[in-house]
C-alpha cells in the first residue's frame, strides 16, 4: 500500500481473492464457443489464443521468479545482499492482476475494436512499427512518467507502493496500485494501438512485445546479475539500449538515478544516469563468494511440497505447508510428474534457503529425494551418498556445522549421522541431529502440574532423551507397546526406570506421539487429551475434541535475516528445533558432533537457545 493510497489504488476484482480470475471466464467461454460454432472462414485464430497467451506469461513470470530465487541462494552474483521478508512476499502476491488486466482488454479490444481480430500470423512492417515506437515515444514518455511519479505528491500516493521493495524479485516490477497500471497499460498500447490503425498488427507482433515486456521486466528485478560482458563488448550501444539488474537495482537503493523503462539512453542523455552503475556492474560480473557456517539439509516430503520450497511457488512458501490444499496444485500433475523424475535423475543437493544471524551464514540444501524414497531399501544407498556428497562440499567450504533434518538422520539409514563420521573421521565440521534440543523443547510444552505421560510411537534418540528428562523430574512415562517399552527401559538408567510403566490405558492428558501412531489409537484419547509430537513429522489431525501440538520447534529472534519462507507445517518465523540445533550449536562454537549415541544435556542446549533469542512457541 502507498504512503497516502490515492485514487484507483485498488484492483477491481480485489475482494474477489482467489476467485479473481472468473474476471476472465465469461470471454475465455465466449471466445472458445465462437470459435467452435462459426464457419471454417469466419472463426477467429487470433481471439482464441489470447487465453494460451495469457496463461503462457503467467508461467514465464513464474520460470523468472524460480530462476531468480534459486540464483540468489546460491549465486555469487546476487546484487542487493539484504533480508527479503514475509510482509514483501505478502505484498506481492497479487502479481498476476496485471496479467487479467492485460487479458480483459484484449478480449475487448479483439471483440470490438476494428482491425484488432482475425490477426495475420506475421506482419514485417508491424514488427518495424513495434521497435520503432517502442524505442522513440514509449521509453521517452516513460522515463518523464516515472521521473513524475518520483515527485512527493504522486510518490506517497501511487509509486511508494513499489519502492518499498528494496530487495527485488522479477514481480517486483509489476507491483503498483491499480490506477498506475492503467497509465501504463496506456504507455504500452501506443504501439499496438498504431498497428491497429495501420492495419499491421500481427499474432507474433503482439505476442512478441508482450513477451518482451515481461522478458525486460523481470530481468531488471531479478536481483542477480546474468547480463554477460561480452555483450556490451560486441555491440557497444548496447549499453544505451539496454539496462542490466544491477543498473535498475540503483533505482530501488536509490531512488533518484536510472529512471529508464528498459533502455538507459535518457538516463544518459538528461543526466539521471547512476554515476556507479558501471562500478556495480564490473562488481556483479565478479562476484562474491559466500561461504556457509552452517548448513541444513532437508529434503522434500511429498510429490506437491515442490511447490512449497522457497524456489517454488512465493504465496504457497510463505504459509504453512498442506499436502494438495490448493486446488491448482492439483492441476499441475504433468509438471509435478516431470520434477519427480528431474529429482530421481539428481546427483547432488541444491541449495533452497540463505539467511544470515549475526555474523553467521547459513544456507539450506535439499537433497533431491521424497519422503517415500528414504522408506524404500534400494534407495538407502543412492541417498545416503548423496548426504555424504552434500556433507563433503559443506566441510570443502568451511562450513562449521551440518544438522540433518527430517529423513537424513535415520537410525537404518546411516545410524543418525554416525555412518560419515566414522568414514570420514578428519573432517572438521560438525554433524548435529538435534535431538537434545528436540527433547527440550517437548520437555517445556508439556504443562508444568503433568504428573503421567503417555508417551507412542517409533522410539528415536529424541524420545529417549524425553523420556529420560521426564523420568529424572519424576513424571510417570506410560508405554502402550512392548517393544516401545522395553526400547526405553534399555535406555533409562536404573535409578529412574521405576518411572517408566507398561500400561493397557489411553486415558492421559498428555500423549507424546511419533511414528506409528494410528488413528484407532487417537479415538482412544480422552477429550481434550494434548497430542504432542517428539517426531519432525506431525501426526494426522483427527480430533476436534483435542489439542495438537506442532512439531518441535521455536521462534526464531529479529536478527536472524532472509526469512519469508515457511518450514514446511510450522508457522511463519518458526524453525524446526533440528535447525535451530544446529545454528546455536555454530553460535556457542561446541567442539563435538551431536549425532549417532552422542547426547547433549538438553537442559544446556535449551538454555543457549533461548541466550541467543530463540523462543519458545507460544501453545494452544
Amino acid at each position: 500500500m502507498a504512503t497516502k493510497p490515492g485514487l484507483l489504488t485498488h484492483w477491481p476484482w480485489q475482494k474477489l481473492g482467489g476467485f479473481k480470475y472468473l474476471v476472465l471466464a465469461p470471454w475465455v467461454v465466449y471466445s472458445v464457443h465462437s470459435y467452435l460454432t462459426k464457419e471454417a472462414g469466419e472463426r477467429d485464430l487470433s481471439n482464441l489464443l489470447i487465453f494460451p497467451f495469457l496463461l503462457s506469461r503467467w508461467i514465464h513470470n513464474q520460470i523468472w521468479i524460480s530462476l531468480s530465487r534459486f540464483q540468489t541462494a546460491r549465486s555469487k552474483h546476487r546484487i542487493v545482499n539484504k533480508s527479503l521478508e514475509f510482509e514483501q512476499v505478502d505484498r506481492e502476491s497479487n502479481w498476476d492482476d496485471q496479467i487479467i488486466l492485460n487479458g480483459t482488454f484484449l478480449f475487448l479490444s479483439s471483440m470490438f475494436m476494428p482491425g484488432a481480430s482475425h490477426l495475420p500470423f506475421w506482419n514485417t512492417k508491424g514488427v518495424i512499427i513495434t521497435i520503432l515506437l517502442h524505442t522513440g515515444p514509449v521509453e521517452f514518455l516513460y522515463y518523464w512518467l516515472h521521473r513524475a511519479l518520483h515527485h512527493h505528491y504522486l510518490y506517497n500516493r501511487y509509486h511508494s507502493h513499489h519502492h518499498q521493495s528494496i530487495v527485488t524479485e522479477p514481480i517486483t516490477a509489476v507491483i503498483h496500485p491499480f490506477g498506475e497500471h492503467l497509465a501504463y497499460f496506456a504507455l504500452f498500447t501506443i504501439p499496438l494501438a498504431t498497428m491497429v490503425w495501420t492495419g499491421t498488427l500481427s499474432i507474433v507482433a503482439l505476442a512478441g512485445y508482450e513477451f518482451y515486456i515481461d522478458f525486460m521486466n523481470n530481468l531488471g528485478h531479478c536481483n542477480f546479475e546474468l547480463v554477460p560482458k561480452w555483450f556490451f563488448s560486441v555491440l557497444p550501444p548496447l549499453k544505451y539500449l539496454m539496462y542490466t539488474p544491477s543498473f535498475h537495482s540503483l533505482h530501488h537503493t536509490q531512488f533518484r538515478t536510472n529512471y529508464a523503462l528498459f533502455m538507459p539512453m535518457y538516463d544518459y542523455l538528461y543526466g539521471t544516469a547512476d554515476k556507479s552503475s558501471d562500478e556495480l556492474y564490473e562488481a556483479m560480473q565478479r562476484g562474491k563468494e559466500e561461504n556457509p557456517d552452517v548448513v541444513h539439509l532437508t529434503h522434500p516430503t511429498t510429490l506437491h511440497s515442490v511447490y512449497h520450497l522457497r524456489v517454488g511457488f512465493a504465496s504457497i512458501a510463505a504459509s504453512p505447508y498442506a499436502a494438495g490444499s490448493r486446488w491448482y496444485v492439483w492441476a499441475m500433475w504433468p509438471l509435478t510428474l516431470a520434477s519427480a523424475l528431474l529429482f530421481w535423475f539428481c546427483g547432488s543437493a541444491f541449495t533452497v534457503e540463505r539467511n544470515r544471524m549475526k555474523k553467521l551464514a547459513m544456507q539450506t540444501w535439499a537433497i533431491p529425494r521424497y519422503s517415500f524414497q528414504y522408506k524404500l531399501r534400494r534407495q538407502k544407498a543412492d541417498i545416503n551418498e548423496l548426504i555424504e556428497k552434500a556433507i563433503l562440499q559443506a566441510e570443502e567450504m568451511g562450513a562449521k556445522v551440518v544438522s540433518l533434518g527430517l529423513l537424513n538422520q535415520g537410525e537404518e539409514l546411516n545410524k543418525r549421522g554416525q555412518l560419515y563420521i566414522e568414514k570420514h573421521p578428519e573432517m572438521k565440521l560438525k554433524i548435529v541431529d538435534g535431538s537434545s534440543l528436540g527433547a527440550a523443547v517437548v520437555v517445556h510444552s508439556i504443562p508444568k502440574e503433568t504428573k503421567q505421560v503417555l508417551l507412542r510411537g517409533t522410539i528415536t534418540k529424541t524420545a529417549q532423551a524425553v523420556a529420560l528428562a521426564l523420568c529424572q523430574k519424576g513424571v510417570q512415562v506410560l508405554a502402550t507397546h512392548r517393544d516401545e517399552f522395553e526400547a526405553l527401559k534399555l535406555s533409562l538408567p536404573t535409578n529412574v526406570g521405576s518411572h517408566l510403566l507398561l500400561s493397557d490405558s489411553h486415558f492421559a492428558e498428555v500423549w507424546l506421539v511419533g511414528e506409528g501412531l494410528t488413528p484407532e489409537e487417537q479415538l482412544k484419547a480422552p477429550k481434550g487429551a494434548r497430542f504432542i509430537p517428539f517426531s519432525q513429522f506431525p501426526p494426522k489431525r483427527l480430533r476436534k475434541d483435542c489439542v495438537y501440538y506442532s512439531t518441535p520447534a521455536m521462534a526464531i529472534p529479529k536478527s536472524l535475516e532472509n526469512m519469508h519462507a515457511c518450514e514446511n507445517w510450522l508457522p511463519r518465523r518458526v524453525m524446526s528445533a533440528w535447525r535451530v540445533a544446529g545454528i546455536v550449536h555454530a553460535l556457542e562454537g561446541w567442539g563435538s558432533h551431536e549425532c549417532g549415541d552422542a547426547v547433549f544435556d538438553p537442559d544446556q542446549v535449551w538454555r543457549a537457545s533461548l541466550d541467543h533469542g530463540f523462543l519458545p512457541l507460544a501453545r494452544p
